[in-house]
């Protein structure tokens, strides 16, 4: 099925000009949350173009005229992104003649903004809704000044054209201003600009300004130009700021030394990813809005099961298969042990590699693999019955227990035509895979080149928690297939919510996720409420791999403007623009998919309403551009095309899990007191409370046993009611076993960090690491001072110490409080709770290191030791003659214990819980030379190899 041709079209005459202004409307597609479904529809409106219309792409046409300046300028400020093409135009030939301006846009961005200056005259352009502006333009063709052709020439973007008729002599000066948000792809945001400006310029110049408040991770820049513009590419790069500037001299554009033509034709993308806390996503609040970045990516991948469904049909004959068999030989490689899949392909039957789900196995990757390269290409297409065998394949293996619960179920179907067989009605297909799908499957649509209806592939993905793309039969079809499978290859999370007070936002945007794949990212934005608020908090509540998690994050309202007040790199207003994109596009798919009439002119208007209020030419939108002069205003419409279904470009719908969420909202353990009373639920609103709100504790004063500081060691004895200290004097890198149950399955051991130079000839050492490992469950907690790990298995998982977090994992609970606490409790009643403690950056001596601390109530086996273990069979304590030392200060005493007589010294040691810069003073008994006599044996005993080692007999 060819695509149609889109006219549409406008031409302004005033006095002797004429002008013409024309724009394209392919999409291109990308990966996360219900815009990126948007956009990946992949809706290629190109043209049959003749030959006498494949001509070179030039950003400036004409004859006879001198082009003084080409200006691109793009601002970057959280991925939001405002373009400026600018270009200086004289008409330098002795007679009348048209003057073109061209530029080529992505496919994904909105024109926000057209001026055009013409020997002084100005017209502007200005956003109406579409039917107002028809009719302006219509009065306009009616007295014959109107008419022009919407087409594009490239894959990736889209064209916008505009073309004015002006006497000799006359300077024409062209601005064009559009916006899009940048997505997250495989780790990377890519901004490209196309610099074919078609003749040399005596001031041709790019800048890119990157403003990235979390700080720019890394940038980079490449280009199509040529080698000898790679060196004319320079970047400055600081920590949260870039820029790139590509600025030839009139004779480093010429083609050779003494040429007449430019060299400059091609693209220049620049690449960069952001600082992010991991897994704690990133919460900006600017202009009354916020933004909401969530991109984890320390987590272990949830195990897929997948069904590839492939067409075999006699339109695949040739290069598409023979690059389908290369892309999915590549594929299946890549399955993971835990992965199970199965291949399907179909032209007027249906076959199967396999009848049912088979395990990713080397073996049976292989058998895989030689089944598809004997696929022999033939006869019709049989979607229906394709697509409900792949269903009903996953449903078998759902009912036989064979899938982990956790993992996430697929179907990738490739297509490169219609149904011809079976049934062949699309909604009836539609109907029929949506009746049968589960909730938990989802569907993945390619299709491969042009003759097949993508607007159907896309409706029935999006109907099914997937999205559609476009892959192009060229040469280039196997590395566009693997592509894209590597953006679904690695699912993180599945059943994602981003949560905020309700009192506190308003005019959110999608925040239900069915699923996150390595390497994109999530984004919700929203209005902040006008209150007093100066502090602002999202909840996320996620299933991982083997636990759900909760993350807790917050931002400061005020901090971020008065930082972009001072940055000349940002885009001023980027967060409510980036929320009306959002907020537009969720919408365009929503509409696309409107269940009735009524609610499709509701979707509309609201559309409108916001496309006007934030100046986006959209499928439903038109610019008018006109004289600022009254006198001599004429108009012209710069329109998105018409789509010959359905009377403008369809988009594709906002698709929720469905998938109801097991919330766990944190309790904290019983000698940690809340610092707020949670929120109530009132009578007959069930919203009031946000799910996988984390309430941050304090701790209650009280008599815990702990180890803090240079370690320093606090046993508390609760029959006695005394408290007995020492100190380990050990050496940076020693591991010391504090607890170990071999009884309960649980060591807990950390490991000693130095201090950065000696003081007194030593060297104070603290502990650097924690490690909690419950053998019984196979799970292992390390708390460093840069992060927290969780191991299970082959699943690793990676926390920041910036939110705060809330983990289920078998039978922990792992709390994260931001930069101040980690708590870990178990199922069969220990808990234990890990102090940070950050030290100044520069201080010449000092560390970041970590304090622990362990209530005596602690439900350990008769087999429990350790430094700390062993004191929880409470051993007779006996002290006497106390005395005064040889500090007045300190009181001597005799201790008797095990055994043993030890000269002890009444001093203190600092507890930490409740003040962690001063601490609180703890009056104890002081053990010397180790805490010799008091401890069971030396404390070399308590020295192990790895932090889950488990403490010998002593």
């Amino acid at each position: 099925m060819k695509p149609p041709v889109l006219l549409l079209c406008v031409l302004l005459f005033c006095q002797s000009w004429a002008f013409e202004f024309v724009i394209d409307g392919e999409w291109e597609s990308q990966l996360s949350g219900s815009l990126d479904q948007y956009h990946q529809s992949g809706r290629h409106r190109r043209n049959i173009l003749t030959s006498e219309e494949e001509e070179d792409f030039e950003a400036i046409q004409g004859n006879d005229i001198t082009v003084k300046s080409y200006k691109m300028e793009s601002r970057i400020t959280s991925r939001f992104v405002h373009t400026t093409v600018k270009s200086s135009v004289v008409n330098s030939g002795s007679s009348a003649q048209s003057i073109g301006f061209n530029v080529q846009i992505p496919k994904r961005a909105f024109i926000n903004n057209f001026t055009m200056n013409v020997n002084g005259i100005t017209f502007v352009g200005s956003v109406k809704e579409k039917a107002v502006a028809r009719n302006l333009y219509a009065q306009a063709r009616a007295r014959g000044k109107a008419a022009g052709i919407v087409r594009t020439n490239s894959q990736a973007m889209e064209t916008f054209k505009t073309e004015v008729h002006v006497p000799p002599g006359s300077k024409v000066e062209f601005e064009l201003h559009y916006q899009e948000m940048l997505q997250r792809k495989l780790g990377f945001y890519q901004h490209t600009l196309h610099i074919q400006p078609g003749r040399l310029v005596p001031l041709l110049q790019v800048d890119v300004y990157i403003y990235e408040p979390k700080g720019i991770k890394s940038v980079s820049a490449s280009n199509t130009l040529g080698e000898q513009f790679a060196e004319l590419t320079r970047i400055t790069h600081t920590k949260d700021k870039a820029h790139l500037v590509f600025k030839p001299t009139l004779q480093q554009q010429r083609k050779c030394e003494n040429c007449t033509d430019s060299a400059v034709d091609g693209t220049l993308t620049i690449t960069y990813d952001v600082e992010r806390e991991s897994n704690a996503g990133e919460l900006q609040v600017s202009d009354g809005h916020f933004i909401h970045f969530f991109a984890p990516s320390d987590l272990s991948p949830l195990s897929k099961n997948i069904v590839f469904v492939i067409d075999v049909s006699g339109s695949m004959w040739g290069l598409k298969m023979k690059q389908t068999v290369e892309a999915m030989k590549a594929i299946l490689d890549d399955l993971s042990m835990d992965d199970y899949f199965s291949v399907i392909d179909f032209n007027h039957n249906v076959r199967c590699w396999s009848e049912d789900l088979m395990p990713a196995t080397s073996i049976q990757v292989d058998e895989a693999k030689k089944y598809i390269q004997n696929i022999k290409p033939n006869g019709g297409t049989n979607i229906n019955e394709a697509l409900l065998r792949a269903v009903q394949m996953l449903v078998k293996a759902s009912s036989r227990g064979v899938l982990d619960p956790r993992s996430v179920s697929m179907i990738i179907l490739f297509s490169d035509g219609d149904p011809t067989v079976g049934e062949i009605k699309l909604s009836t297909i539609q109907k029929n895979v949506k009746r049968v799908m589960r909730e938990e499957f989802s569907l993945f649509s390619l299709g491969i080149g042009f003759d097949v209806d993508f607007d159907f592939l896309e409706r029935i993905s999006l109907d099914n928690r997937g999205v559609a793309q476009r892959i192009f039969a060229n040469h280039d079809t196997s590395e566009q297939l693997k592509e894209f499978y590597s953006q679904v290859s690695a699912p993180l999370l599945r059943s994602i919510t981003i949560h905020f007070p309700d009192s506190d936002v308003s005019d959110v945007t999608q925040n239900r996720f069915d699923k996150f794949f390595r390497g994109s990212e999530l984004v919700v934005a929203g209005k902040v409420q006008p209150t007093d608020l100066t502090t602002l908090q999202s909840y996320i509540t996620a299933s991982a791999a083997n636990m759900n998690l909760n993350i807790q994050t917050d931002t400061d309202i005020g901090e971020l403007d008065s930082v972009l007040n001072t940055q000349q790199h940002s885009f001023p207003g980027f967060a409510r623009q980036m929320w009306a994109y959002i907020t537009v596009n969720q919408l365009l798919a929503e509409r696309a998919l409107a269940p009735s009439a009524i609610k499709k002119r509701k979707i509309t208007q609201r559309i409108v309403a916001l496309a006007v209020e934030h100046q986006f030419v959209t499928p439903l939108t038109a610019m008018l551009v006109e004289s600022q002069d009254q006198e001599i205003a004429e108009r012209l419409i710069a329109d998105s095309p018409k789509d010959s279904k359905h009377g403008c470009c369809s988009a594709t719908a906002t698709l929720l899990n469905g998938q109801t969420l097991e919330h766990v909202v944190y309790q904290p353990p019983p000698w940690i007191l809340p610092t707020s009373a949670p929120n109530e639920v009132k009578k007959g609103d069930q919203e009031s409370i946000i799910p996988g709100q984390i309430t941050p504790g304090q701790i209650i004063p009280g008599h815990i046993s702990s180890v803090d500081n240079d370690p320093h060691f606090i046993i508390h004895l609760p029959k006695t009611n005394m408290d007995i200290c020492f100190n380990i004097d050990s050496k940076p890198g020693h591991i010391l076993n504090l607890i170990s149950d071999t009884g309960k399955g649980i060591t807990i051991n950390g490991q000693l960090v130095g201090a950065k130079k000696m003081k007194n000839n030593k060297i104070n050492t603290y502990f650097g690491t924690i490690s909690i490992y419950s053998r019984t469950d196979a799970v292992q907690v390390i708390v460093g001072t840069n992060r927290i790990d969780l191991m299970e298995g082959r699943n690793n998982h990676s926390f920041s110490w910036g939110a705060t977090t809330e983990l289920m994992l078998k039978g922990m609970k792992i709390t994260i409080v931001k930069e101040q606490q980690v708590t870990v409790t178990t199922d069969d009643g220990i808990s234990v709770m890990v102090l940070l403690h950050r030290a100044w950056k520069k201080h010449p001596v000092q560390v970041d290191f970590l304090g622990f601390y362990m209530p005596n109530d602690n439900k350990y086996s008769s087999q429990v030791h350790g430094l700390i273990g062993q004191f929880t069979q409470e051993p007779q304590v006996k002290v006497y003659d106390v005395h005064k030392g040889a500090d007045p200060k300190k009181k001597e005493a005799v201790m008797e214990v095990k055994g043993n007589k030890l000269a002890v010294t009444r001093g203190w040691q600092k507890d930490y819980r409740i003040d962690k810069k001063q601490g609180s003073d703890v009056y104890c008994w002081f053990v010397h030379n180790n805490g010799k006599g008091f401890i069971d044996g030396s404390y070399t005993n308590y020295i192990l190899p790895e932090l889950d080692s488990f403490l010998p007999s002593l």
